[in-house]
């Protein structure tokens, strides 16, 4: 059986396969802790399920355009407006299924085969495979200073006459770091002087705590966004916990947004016209829902943090936002995936390698969970690879006796 050269050459995602062996352990009754998620677990906001049952009630569920329905298109400039001050026309928005489409479709429209494309380290695990897709080559950039916190020169240094883009997403996943106000104002000169794309990820732009801004691109960009190539990519997904509903959104300038309009109609159509009105509702909708999950996320991040600093041989950053911790843990198994495996196998804590993120060594740990989840997962990890742990360890009525260390 042959298969296409891109297609042999992507791996699957590590993240939804672990949400998969989660749910499958789970119904069989394992006692399974989830620290590997990505999603909130709140519930989707009311003016969201509320938009959302209106429409389902009405019985007009019909196709939309494949930029997505007026509604939303207007809700995504004003909230476009409201969040980074500055007013964009309806041409320079497609929404589409969730801010994974928006990305792939961006870089369909602007890469040929060769093409690079540059993103820090560590990186979201579907970078280097979204770039693939497109038979492009992804071109990680690792921190000269060994730090979550990249500077030009690191840009700089492998910028070529083959580079089309740099991603940045900040705040990153997986490290929970915001990237500087003087590191954004330098990539986004940067791009613009070399003519380069510019893809801002910013997903998790509004879940930052300690009471921190993250850089607003566009107070960097001397021109017109249609005189750019400066590409904004927001969504649902995170900020309103609204994961399974699959909605994102891309700004950009008029003519790449039309390209890329022109990709995603012979590609999916347009979002489900139901999940669209969800995000009109979650959008236009009250916001305080926003600032609880940021305020819950920020308490989770504290209390993994002090359990975290309770081990020794550890390497912790401090998140300075998002749901996550990237942890170090090398000085226990250099081969995160091994240490992955390890851990789910002998006290069912689910957890990502950092392998995926281009750092082995590294796990990522969620904070998306109960406090409980992460007090007893920490717990485990503790107890399965710390030789200064108790020998005996208890989940729920089974006992359980380290004979490994």
């Amino acid at each position: 059986m042959s298969f296409s050269i891109i297609g042999k050459s992507i791996a699957e995602s590590v993240t939804l396969k672990l949400n998969e062996t989660a749910a499958i352990l789970r119904a069989k009754g394992e006692p399974v802790i989830h620290l590997g998620g990505g999603e909130p677990k709140t519930k989707a906001p009311l003016d969201a399920i509320m938009a959302a049952a209106g429409l389902l009630n009405s019985g007009d569920i019909r196709y939309t355009p494949a930029d997505g329905i007026p509604a939303l298109k207007k809700a995504i400039i004003r909230f476009t407006l409201d969040t980074y001050g500055r007013l964009v026309a309806p041409e320079n928005v497609i929404a589409s299924g969730g801010a994974k489409q928006a990305i792939m479709v961006a870089l369909q429209a602007i890469l040929d085969p060769q093409d690079e494309v540059i993103f820090p380290a560590p990186y979201w695990v579907s970078y280097p495979e979204m770039v693939k897709l497109c038979g492009a080559v992804p071109v990680p950039v690792y921190p000269e200073d060994g730090t979550f916190y990249p500077r030009l020169q690191d840009i700089e240094q492998v910028c070529g006459p083959y580079t089309k883009a740099v991603i940045i997403n900040s705040p990153n996943n997986p490290s929970g770091v915001v990237y500087s106000d003087q590191f954004i104002s330098d990539i986004v000169e940067f791009c613009e002087e070399k003519g380069i794309y510019l893809i801002m990820d910013d997903i998790y732009h509004r879940l930052v705590f300690g009471g921190k801004k993250p850089a607003n691109c566009f107070d960097y960009l001397k021109g017109s966004i249609d005189d750019s190539k400066l590409i904004l990519v927001n969504g649902v997904s995170k900020q309103y916990a609204m994961t399974g509903f699959r909605i994102g959104w891309a700004v950009a300038n008029k003519k790449l947004i039309e390209v890329m309009t022109n990709i995603q109609g012979h590609q999916t159509s347009g979002p489900s016209v139901v999940l669209q009105a969800a995000a009109v509702g979650a959008v236009n909708g009250i916001q305080s829902c926003v600032d609880s999950l940021c305020t819950t996320l920020e308490n989770n991040t504290r209390v993994m943090m002090e359990q975290l600093n309770a081990f020794t041989g550890l390497g912790v950053t401090k998140p300075d936002g998002t749901f996550y911790c990237f942890v170090d843990f090398s000085n226990y198994n250099k081969n995160s995936t091994e240490l992955a495996l390890f851990l789910l196998d002998k006290v069912r804590v689910i957890t990502v390698p950092g392998i995926e993120f281009g750092c082995d060594g590294y796990l990522r740990l969620s904070t998306c969970g109960s406090v409980k989840d992460i007090t007893e997962g920490i717990e485990r990890i503790k107890w399965a690879i710390d030789p200064n742990s108790p020998n005996e360890l208890f989940i729920g009525e089974r006992k359980l006796t380290r004979d490994w260390l």
